[in-house]
């Protein structure tokens, strides 16, 4: 390692730690050193747990995207189709079933060119990449089949851990570090096919500004970026909740806007947190996934679907209200349309579609 720029980059942690905050610049400098490996792993580890503590600025989350973006990340064109994202960025306090996962395949049964980015778990039990490898999804494939999957079949996910997605250190450096930091926010930004349009949840409610601010900057025209609290408690989640009040703020028509809800206001009964936990391991999670998603899941995950799809077709401008979105939302999880949105997913984000095919059928068998 290069001494001078280990000494450099401890002046920029000295910094972080004195509260001090970085330009866009400086920012984007540092973490170029970090997905380059130019510094030390102990300097790497201290400049994202400095740069969290101090708490992130807007423009130093647009600095470590615009790394990530130039530097790691393949790229690939959607044309004219207007895509959306539906994604959160890991490490909230409480952790839930991969609720977006779901909520992303009644979007797309509902008419959405849904275009995911996600991680496989760090923190959790299993996470969006997982669940939808166990699904039988291709998730090792190129961004190309991704972006054919999305334009056939309504959806698609590139592997944010995946050198296919992010060749040079991004699953590197998100497979050691368990805790939360701006890293998780600009990868989950760096989106391979840049949509104009998304819903993010992030693990913070302090994030909710500059994360909104962010995705303005970095050319979004409509967003929602959420957190979902859980009442009586200090924990909450990077999803919409049925648990206690949804906090966010609405990018739309250059403007940005904060707002509140409970499930109540939108047509939805409040529920027990721990009716939405994570399931012990990836096989009994995969199963519920996919008793869930044939509109057989219990009370409790099935709103918290409905809710987080709802979400998706109002930033979508597919409905007027949150509440006609959780409508649209329940008649297509209920119907099983969202099944049907798997199998066309499993058939075209496939190399071999087949062995795809025979993962569900296994699904379907032990979840009579």
């Amino acid at each position: 390692m290069d001494m001078e720029k280990n000494r450099a980059m401890g002046q920029v942690i000295t910094r972080l730690i004195a509260k001090e905050n970085l330009s866009l610049e400086e920012s984007f400098a540092a973490f170029c050193q970090v997905l380059s490996n130019e510094v030390s792993d102990m300097q790497q580890g201290a400049f994202l747990a400095a740069l969290t503590a101090k708490g992130e600025t807007a423009s130093e989350v647009a600095g470590g995207w615009q790394a990530v973006y130039e530097l790691d990340t393949k790229k690939v064109a959607m044309g004219d189709l207007a895509i959306v994202d539906n994604c959160g960025t890991g490490m909230d306090s409480f952790k839930t079933f991969n609720i977006s996962t779901a909520a992303s395949l009644v979007a797309a049964a509902g008419g959405v060119s849904v275009a995911r980015h996600g991680a496989r778990a760090i923190t959790s039990s299993c996470g969006t990449v997982d669940m939808v490898e166990a699904l039988g999804v291709d998730v090792e494939c190129s961004v190309e089949l991704v972006a054919k999957s999305i334009a056939q079949a309504g959806i698609g996910i590139f592997n944010g851990m995946s050198p296919s997605v992010h060749p040079m250190a991004l699953g590197r450096i998100l497979s050691q570090i368990c805790f939360g930091s701006p890293l998780n926010i600009a990868a989950s930004l760096a989106h391979p096919a840049l949509p104009k349009i998304a819903v993010r949840g992030v693990y913070s409610p302090t994030l909710l500004q500059p994360v909104a601010e962010v995705m303005q900057a970095i050319g979004y025209t409509d967003a929602l970026v959420i957190y979902g609290g859980i009442s009586g408690s200090a924990q909450g989640m990077d999803e919409a909740s049925v648990c206690g009040t949804t906090s966010g703020v609405r990018l739309q028509n250059g403007a940005l806007t904060h707002f509140s809800f409970q499930p109540e206001e939108c047509g939805l009964r409040s529920h027990r947190p721990d009716d939405l936990m994570p399931d012990g391991d990836r096989c009994t999670a995969a199963v519920k996934m996919y008793q869930l998603l044939a509109g057989r899941g219990d009370a409790a995950r099935l709103d918290a679907v409905i809710l987080n799809s709802a979400l998706v077709f109002f930033v979508k401008g597919l409905v007027v209200t949150i509440s006609e979105g959780v409508g649209k939302a329940r008649e297509i999880l209920l119907s099983g349309q969202a099944l049907a949105a798997l199998r066309r997913w499993v058939e075209v984000q496939n190399s071999d579609p087949s062995a795809g095919f025979a993962r569900l059928a296994e699904l379907a068998r032990v979840g009579r």
